[in-house]
Parts: C-alpha cells; structure tokens; sequence
C-alpha cells in the first residue's frame, strides 16, 4: 500500500506538471511588443502611455535596476477562437518563487484604464469570456524593474539597495508574451486534482480517507487521455465528483479566510514603489471581487488607501465602490501597520487617530479590530491604548516566529499595563501570507492550542510582503474546502465577523498579561540610528509644536497650523512603519527617512519658535524667556510654561583624583573618573552610598562581534557575549569644563576603525551625570554598547513604555527570562532596592540589556546588576553601509532616584529648556497638582473648534488623584476617547474654577476635552 500510495502521488506531480497545467491554454498566438523606458523615476501615466516606443523581443534583456519601462502589446484574435475564453499571458521575466520581490506590472486598456497588476502567480489578463474572434488587442504595461535584493543568497551584502550604487544592467529577460485560449475544464480540473493531493498528503497513512481520496485521483488520471487532456478533463473530473462532495465532519476545525496582501510600506523597495504595489494590488483585488461573489478582501494601514486615493484615482473609486458593497474591508485601524515597542506614547496613539480618522471620512468604517500580522513584537502599554481608540481586537501572526519558546496560546485576552485587555488572535495557520494549500490548512487545525475549547480560527489569505494579494486559484481552492472531509472548513469572513464569532464561542479566554515579546529579531531596537533618533526627535517636537501653538492660540490668538500638524504628524507615523523604524530596510529607505526627519525637524522648529517668539514679549527688552515643554517644573519654570531667565546655579567643583584622573562633585553627587577617563564611583552625598559596583567602571565602552545566524538587520543572536573586548584605552583625557554651574572631562578613544569621544559633565543643583557620546563609526559586523555595572541587588527592574513603565526579571530563572536578553525602553530605564535606585536616561537609544552577577568573596561581596545601553550595530543585509559615520548620543545617570525622577528626567532629557529674547511669564494652558501626573499632549482639537484637548496619564503605577486646572475660562469638560469623542454614557466633568477633579487608576491615560469660556 506504501508503495500504491507514492506511485500516486509522485504520478499526479508529474502529470499535473508536464500535461494538465500546461494544458489550461493550448492554443497561443504571440503579441507584438513594443517598449519604452523612463529616463529617472517613474512618470506619470498619460506620459508613459504617450512616450514613443521601439520593438522589443522575447528573450531581451530589459530593465536597471529600479527603472520602469512602459511596454505595448498588440494582436488580434484568431477568428477561429470565436465563443472561447480568450487571455493574454505577459511574462516580465518572472520567477514563480519571488512573488512580490522581483519585476511587478500594471496593466493599462487601451484608453489608460488601469485592468490589473502582474506578477509572476498572477501574469494573465483577460480578454474576452467569450470572444467573437476578430477582435484588436492592445495593452500598456507599466512595468517596474526592481531588482532582487533576497537573491542569491538572503544575506549577503548587495549594493542594488542604493540606485547610487545598483548600477545599469538589465534585470530581466522578457518572457512569454502571447494571446491564448483558456480552457475553464482544464483549469478546474487542475484546482480539484491539487485539493485532492494536498488533502490526502496531510491524512495518517492508516486512515481511510487518505485511500479514497487516492483510488479518485489515480482513477481521474486514469479517465484522461495525456494526447487530450482537454477532451478528457471532464470525464476526469467526473471520477473526483464523490470525493470533493463529502462533507466536513462537524467537529472540523473552521478556518475564517480573510483574502489579504501584507504590504510592507517599505522595505527591500523604497516609498515610492510601495505606491505602486498597492495600485497594482488593489487593482487586482477589485477584479477578483467583482468575479468571486464569495470573496472578502481586508487591506490595513490608511497610508496606503491615501497613495491610491492621491496617486491613481481611478483605482482608487474601485476600492471606494467595492468598500461600499461590503467586500472590500479596510482593516485596523492604523496609519501604518507601524512598529510598537519604539514609537512613543503620543505617536502610538496619534497611529489609531489617523488610521481611524480616515477610514471614519472616506468609508464610513469604524474598526474594532488592530492588524499587526508582522510587528516585532508589542509593547505592554499597547492594549490601553487600543482600548482608548474604540478598538478592541487585535490580530498578529509574528509570535509564532519565537526561536526559544513556543507561545501557549492563539486565542487569548492580552492584558496591557494598566489593567486593560484586549481579546487576541494569532492565527495557528503560522503565516500572513496564505496559499490555501492542504498542509497550511491542516497545519492551522493540527496547531490550534484552543482546540477543544474553540473552533475558529483566521487565514490571511494571498501573497503579501511585497504585495500581490489572493489569487483566483486560491478562490476556487477554498470553494472546495468549504466542507470537505478530512480537511477544516474553510469560509471567507470579515476581521470582524471573525472575532465576533471567535470571541462569543470562547468567553473565558486565558489572559496573558504584559508585553508579547517577539523572541527574534532584537536588533531592531538598534539598527539604523540616524532613523531612531530621528523619530525621536520629531515625536518631541511634535509635541512642543502643539503645545506652544496652542497656547499661542489661545493667549494671543495666533492661527493654529492644523493642516501643517496634520501632514508632519503622518510623515513620522509613516516612518514608523515596521521595516523603517526598526532599521530594517534598504540604504534607499533610510537615506530617505533621513532626510525627511532632518525635514520634518526643520519645519517644527519653525513652528515651535513662531509660537514662542508670539508669547515670549518684547525681544528688545534686554533678557531671555525660558520655555519648559517637559510636564514637570524645573529651574524656576512651571512645567508646559515659559518664565524670564534667572540667574545660573553654582556650586560644582573639578579637583584631580589621586593616582591621576578627576574628581566631580556638585555638593549633591560627587563623581570619580579615573585616569582613563572611566567612571569609577558616583556617590550620592546625601546617603553616601556609591552606585557603581566595587571594582567595576562605569561609562564603559564594550564592543561584540555581531554575526547573527540569519536576519542581520534584525537579530542578534545571544551568543554574540561571549566575546567582548571593554573600550577602557584613553587617547585623551582632558577638562572639557571648570565653571561654578558645569564641569566636564572630555574622554578620546580609539578602536578597530572608529574614533568615539564621550564628555562626562556634571551639572549645578543635579543629582545626575550627564553623558555625550559621539562615535565615529567604521565597523561592519560588530556590536556597540555602553554599560553601568551597578552596586544594586534586585530581581526586577523597570523600563519606559507607552504611557508607563513594565519591569522585567533580572534573573534567568526560566528560558522565558533568558529569551529577553535585549530588550526596549524609551525615555528610561530604572533600577531600584527599596528605598534607592538608579536610573538612565536617553534621548535617542531604545536597546539595552540588564544582568546581574555575584561578586563572590573579597572585600566587598554582593550583587552586581549591570545596566547596558545598545549603541551602533554594524550589519551588512539588507543595507551594507548600516549606520557608517558620526553619531552623537546623550544619556544620564540618575544616581539615588526613585520612579519619580527617572519619569521626570526622562521628560526633561528629550525636551531641553528652549531660551527666546524677551521678557515675559507664560502661564501654562492647562497644569496638573501632582507629579504623578505627565502630561503627553496639550493641543487644539482636530475639528478646529478651538477646544483645548489635553492628554495626560499616571507614570508611577499608583492610584492617585489630581487637580486640571486650565488657565483660560472652561464651558465644558468630558473626557474622551483618542479621537476627541465623548465617551457614552456622556458625563461632563465638574469645573469649579477651571479645575477638574481626576481620580486615575495605575497607568491610566485620560483625554480630556475643554470647551473654552467667554471670558
């Protein structure tokens, strides 16, 4: 039987593949084909329909990398093909196994009428079901030549990244261009036979619907003639008729198939030829819908509909009309299918604002559900913030890639930080991009950790990364496993309808609290610095820029930029995409991110200092106004306020440590660096108590070989510690700075290639040391960290994420811990006995990674938790140049703090003190009675109605209560959801006195909106 069984199965592979599929068009007639090539960057589409063109052949060579060539193809139909089905076959040069990451084509009619996207699972086009014969045949194809950047191997370095670098030749050889004739029998038959295989490939060899289904199909091979396939495929067909009719067994799995195209807004392509994917794409999808009255098709992130809707209307009113009929499903709610674990509290939010905002406009589509099937990972504040959107789902499929261990579930409710939950799918089919094939679907129900508590599961069905979407083979496979024994029950769905479905049949789902960590590609947290730091930059400054507009506003009734917000808050949400912020994608995209970034910077500088200069009073009065943005006082600033200058601080001193080195010390934190330039104490004065472990320097350098097993912009693999070499040569160690209010020592080291010079100052009044790291960076490969080793015994410690901190072991008690060997903080990252602490701040990085070590034996016995915070890497795939040159990072050390002052100084750290000529006291828009309570956003609201909307959140991880108190008359107050809508039941907030009374739980974040009075 072994033996029956393998001859049938490797005599279907071989019929299907030498006779029936090539018998699905067997008569063919060659097109004439003409072409012509864009000089630089696509051009628009009357202008490539227009451009002369000159005779090109199958066989030639076409296409530099990233160019677009515009090809013409014109016949005529063989009057004898009269009533058949008639398409054309336009072969780019197309490899079946690199859908959406080779040459891409959009079709145009004769009259520039976008008909559908080619790629090399979808290269037909139709032309006539029947035809009369006769008829004329020409089509425009736009086709873009980019080049394959996985080929031949996935990572070794490429320079086709960079058009600088790519080089001119041709990418391509022109295939198959060809009228012929579609034989529908033949084509089913086809999609019965590969059902069929597929399913009794998955069936145990002892169970008897495996031999069934194999005595039909060798039966049906039997009834076809190879020398007429197409006169014999219905007698064929016919013997499968019994096998494909019996039914799902009713305890069978149900796979709700969700047609799809995962389509990376950039990543081994730029920006710009996203566009392009999503007009091809889309163009197919409406084609589909419009042949398959069963099919649904979700697309997330608004970004992409808004390309369509900017750059090809007329794809974009088929969208429009099939997302009226209910078929067409935008999905997610999300400007961009963005990262998570970086972007900032606001920025995360600002994604669900957007996303929805547009959906809500062009499509009357309210979603409830969050689409991430490839983010790396999610940050534990992220279910609040899903919750504050009106969203409530959340789907993703990335978790399943964890190396070290498996997650114990695929339906469950996520619980975020602050108490919220969220009920979550990861569907157990273990990817975004399904074919429909029988082992993806008997994989889903054999994995489905739910099983025997729920049923459903989802299949993002099509090809994605690059784009493509769902195939017409890929329909007809799921009508017959709609109900098929021996397979899942397979049924196209609606996200929504899914989880409606999936959560009403599971109610007591298990509960998963804090983040969901992507035990893989950790090196996202560092790769590509220029765009980190750049997102972090400009989601500050978009935060100053609506607060000083703000307030400007409403004090000296300035104009408000909305539309200026508006575009510069969906430029950093789009570079927050998850192949862009996290540094994984070609030279091209981070060269234009940027650029960008430097920007956007440049535009919110203006603002910010238009804004203040309105507020700041006479320039020409001789003194400077200081504008604080940080939501704390400092220095004699109200915090979101503006006050004349006062007179420096003083009290530091610089003395020369014996043994050689240098002495820092404010009265309140006294700092030894030794005399190559290593911290080798920091000493609160207060408690006397010194946080750098004995024997240990802090400030430290350390240096890795980074060669990961695969993904090298991605990952780094945990055996890259067991080699480091510490960075504690000195080519230089001098006095930087000797005034009253500052002193610093200015540390140059040479290493490898690089050049890095830190500048370590100590400030008047701070309990903080101050370090500026520029690093001129010249390695491939390697790994650059900076560490703290810390005289602190604790088993948790705490790190900044969206609208609160979440604190991970420091221990390895579990291969759960251990997987967590780099990990994501924003603003800071605290370490604390009870009672005393020591945090770091930063103004750019997000890796870091914390260890603790026993110092057995000698004088001083203990722990030692080492805190290190992840500066450069080096890799090589996909960008070969990654990170090369200058980089300039700042960081503090906050020595004897609590949670408080690490929130605080995270704050004050990325939002400096800004001086402006004048004299004049701003008083804050709005103020809170408790530091507790930060301030993420002061703002008018989106509807230009002149509200002043405010969003503010507890940071400590306490119950507290706290006073809004607004500095202008108030009308009305409510608290609402993200997009500035009253939350129902509607219950105004008392104000007496323009001050509100807010009770927040732990981690709480709350929108407030206030109706100004006349006043």
């Amino acid at each position: 039987m072994h033996d029956d069984r393998t001859l049938t199965e490797g005599r279907l592979r071989r019929v299907l593949d030498e006779r029936i599929r090539p018998a699905i068009h067997p008569d063919t007639v060659p097109l004439e084909v003409s072409v012509w090539t864009a000089p630089g960057e696509p051009v628009p589409v009357a202008e490539g329909l227009a451009a002369p063109r000159t005779p090109i052949a199958t066989g030639d060579a076409w296409g530099a990398p990233w160019g677009t060539s515009w090809f013409t193809v014109a016949g005529t139909v063989p009057r004898e093909w009269a009533g058949r089905t008639v398409e054309a076959l336009l072969d780019l040069g197309f490899d079946e196994r690199m859908t959406g990451f080779q040459c891409e084509g959009l079709v145009h009619d004769r009259d520039g009428a976008p008909v559908k996207g080619l790629h090399p699972r979808s290269s037909w086009v139709r032309i006539g079901a029947p035809v009369a014969g006769g008829e004329q045949v020409l089509l425009h194809v736009e086709a873009a030549s980019n080049p394959v950047i996985l080929q031949p191997h996935p990572f070794l370095p490429t320079a086709l990244g960079d058009p600088a670098t790519a080089g001119g030749e041709p990418q391509y050889r022109l295939g198959r261009m060809e009228l012929a004739v579609f034989d529908q029998e033949v084509w089913e038959l086809v999609q019965d036979l590969e059902v069929l295989g597929e399913l009794a490939a998955e069936l145990p060899a002892d169970q008897a619907r495996r031999w069934e289904v194999l005595h039909a199909v060798s039966a049906a091979l039997d009834a076809l003639d190879l020398a007429d396939v197409g006169g014999t495929a219905a007698r064929a067909r016919a013997c499968l008729t019994g096998v494909l009719a019996a039914p799902a067994a009713p305890s069978a799995h149900r796979i709700s198939a969700v047609g799809h195209a995962h389509i990376d807004s950039a990543w081994l392509w730029p920006l710009r030829e996203t566009v392009r994917k999503v007009a091809r794409t889309t163009a197919n999808m409406t084609a589909l819908l419009a042949q398959e009255p069963d099919f649904v098709y979700a697309m997330s992130q608004a970004q992409q509909y808004a390309w369509i809707k900017e750059h090809r209307p007329d794809v974009y009113a088929r969208v429009k009309a099939a997302v009226a009929e209910g078929r067409f499903v935008p999905a997610g709610g999300m400007w961009v299918e963005s990262d998570t674990n970086m972007p900032g509290s606001e920025a995360m939010a600002r994604q669900f604002v957007h996303g929805k905002r547009f959906f809500l406009a062009e499509f009357g589509v309210e979603n409830e559900e969050v689409w991430l099937p490839d983010t790396f990972g999610f940050a534990a504040g992220l279910p609040q913030i899903i919750r504050a959107a009106g969203a409530k789902w959340l789907l993703t499929q990335k978790i399943s890639w964890s190396r070290t261990n498996a997650f114990p579930h695929h339906t469950f409710f996520w619980e975020g930080i602050d108490g919220s939950r969220v009920f979550t799918h990861f569907p157990p089919i273990d990817t975004y991009n399904n074919a429909m094939t029988g082992h993806e679907i008997a994989h889903a129900a054999r994995n489905f950790k739910e099983m025997g508590r729920a049923r459903h599961s989802l299949a993002p069905t099509g090809y994605g990364d690059g784009g493509g979407g769902t195939t017409r083979e890929m329909v007809a496979k799921a009508a017959r496993l709609r109900s098929l024994e021996g397979s899942a029950a397979v049924v196209w769905e609606k996200p929504a309808d899914f989880f409606a479905r999936a959560e009403a049949e599971y109610p007591d789902a298990p509960v998963w609290a804090g983040e969901l960590y992507l035990e893989l590609h950790r090196g996202t947290l560092t790769s590509q610095a220029r765009t980190k730091q750049g997102n972090r930059r400009n989601e500050h400054l978009l935060y100053e820029a609506e607060l000083w507009s703000a307030t400007a506003a409403v004090r000296t009734g300035a104009a408000y930029p909305y539309e200026q917000l508006d575009r510069l808050w969906k430029t950093v949400l789009l570079h927050q995409f998850h192949d862009i912020l996290p540094g994984s994608s070609i030279a091209w995209v981070h060269q234009e991110a940027e650029r960008t970034h430097a920007a956007v910077t440049r535009e919110l500088t203006g603002l910010v200092a238009a804004a203040q200069e309105a507020l700041a009073g006479d320039p020409a009065a001789g003194g400077e106004t200081v504008f604080n943005a940080a939501p704390h006082a400092r220095g004699g600033v109200p915090a979101l306020g503006a006050a004349p200058a006062g007179p420096p601080q003083d009290g530091c001193t610089l003395t020369s440590a014996p043994g050689g080195g240098h002495v820092l010390d404010n009265g309140l934190l006294r700092v030894t660096l030794d005399a190559r330039g290593l911290v080798v104490s920091a000493v609160e004065t207060a408690s006397g108590r010194d946080a750098v472990a004995p024997g240990a320097v802090a400030g430290l350098l350390q240096f890795h070989p980074d060669f990961p097993v695969m993904w090298d912009a991605w990952d780094v693999d945990a055996f890259y510690r067991n080699t480091v070499t510490d960075l504690d040569g000195a080519d230089e160690v001098a006095v930087a700075a000797d005034g009253p209010d500052a002193v610093a020592v200015r540390v140059a080291r040479s290493f490898g290639s690089s050049t890095a010079v830190q500048t370590f100052t100590l400030r008047a009044g701070a309990r903080q040391l101050d370090i500026a790291t520029e690093v001129d960076w010249h390695e491939t490969e390697k790994f650059l960290k900076l560490a703290f080793p810390l005289d602190l015994h604790t088993d948790r410690y705490a790190a900044e994420t969206q609208f609160g901190h979440l604190f991970r072991p420091t221990h390895t008690n579990t291969s759960w811990e251990a997987a967590r060997f780099e990990s994501c903080n924003h603003r800071f990252v605290h370490i604390e006995e009870p009672g005393w602490g020591v945090s770091l701040t930063t103004a750019s990085t997000y890796g870091h990674d914390v260890t603790r070590t026993v110092r057995a034996g000698g004088p001083a016995p203990g722990t030692t938790t080492t805190l290190r915070a992840s500066l450069l890497r080096a890799p090589r795939f996909p960008d070969p140049a990654t990170d090369q040159g200058v980089h300039r990072f700042r960081h503090a050390l906050l020595v004897g703090s609590g949670i408080g002052d690490a929130v605080r100084e995270g704050h004050r750290i990325n939002l400096p003190e800004r001086r402006v000529p004048g004299t004049a006291t701003v008083a804050p828009l709005v103020a809170v009675d408790d530091e507790a309570v930060a301030v993420s956003a002061v703002k008018l609201a989106d509807d230009a109605s002149g509200d002043v909307v405010v969003r503010l959140y507890e940071s400590r991880g306490a119950r507290t209560r706290t006073r809004l108190t607004a500095g202008f008359p108030v009308a009305r107050a409510e608290r609402c959801d993200l997009l500035e809508r009253p939350l129902e039941p509607r219950e105004p907030l008392a104000h007496p006195g323009d001050a509100i009374a807010l009770s927040l739980r732990p981690f709480e974040l709350a929108t407030i909106r206030l109706v100004r009075g006349a006043g």
